[in-house]
């Protein structure tokens, strides 16, 4: 229960009182860099800028490492499909086990995977847990232009994620009652996530006729009770982000360029 209600970051540092599409724009601008390299120095490098930001947005290192356990099982499962699957074994050869040979090669392009997750998804952790789900609607349409319909139900589905935990035990409470020991076994654990996707469906379903009910359907322009504002303190966010971003990509370059001369 600490974990639901424990926050993850303070609502007073600095970045986190930033405009939410200033935010969510300056990691999209920072993360642009992983898209296009495949080496593992760039994720390492945006890895550590990440990790050195994290005071100015008020996180709680201890909270986001057990909230982010889900990377750590994606992480695992990255290594073990390079180790299994890999087609480039190239590099000096490690050690052998059986038909399978882990080179260095494998372990650098495992390295760089596992890096790029986390140097992705860190950016995306950080801009919700320090932003307001409604205040996220607002920003989109106020400054981001966004269509009114999609932000609000953007922020509906928002809103119903957390349901989806206590919905699935509940689920599996109601079928130990009736004598059905979920177990491991995976036939019920898929028939149990089908019934949650049901539930699901239905809710959304539900909601969706609700709020055409009560008029978010309609075309007439909608007034909005939070202004948010975008100030040169969120202009400086996103060009400092891009700036991090051409200077990560520049170092990659660089490195790469004077690799060969230095080996």
């Amino acid at each position: 229960m600490s974990l639901v209600v424990e926050p993850v970051a303070g609502t007073g540092a600095p970045l986190a009182r930033r405009n939410p599409v200033a935010k969510l724009g300056a990691a999209l601008l920072f993360t642009m860099p992983l898209v296009v390299t495949l080496d593992p120095v760039t994720p390492a490098v945006a890895l550590a800028v990440e990790l050195v930001a994290l005071p100015f947005f008020g996180i709680r290192p201890a909270v986001l490492v057990r909230r982010a356990w889900p990377l750590l099982i994606a992480a695992f499962g990255v290594l073990v499909s390079m180790l299994l699957f890999a087609a480039d074994r190239g590099g000096d050869l490690l050690f052998a086990v059986g038909p399978l040979d882990v080179t260095t090669g494998v372990l650098s392009s495992a390295a760089g995977l596992i890096l790029r997750i986390f140097a992705v998804a860190l950016p995306g952790i950080v801009v919700f847990a320090t932003t307001d789900p409604t205040d996220l609607a607002d920003a989109l349409v106020q400054n981001a232009r966004a269509p009114e319909r999609f932000a609000v139900g953007a922020l509906a589905a928002f809103r119903l994620l957390p349901l989806l935990g206590a919905e699935w035990r509940m689920i599996t409470l109601a079928r130990r009652a009736r004598g059905i020991d979920t177990g491991r076994n995976p036939m019920v654990f898929a028939s149990t996530a089908f019934a949650l996707l049901v539930g699901a469906l239905r809710r959304g379903v539900r909601l969706a006729v609700a709020m055409d009910a009560r008029g978010f359907d309609s075309d007439l322009p909608r007034t909005h009770a939070r202004v948010q504002r975008f100030a040169r303190a969120d202009l400086a966010l996103l060009g400092i982000s891009a700036l991090l971003s051409v200077s990560i990509l520049i170092f990659t370059i660089v490195l790469g360029l004077f690799r060969p001369i230095i080996g």
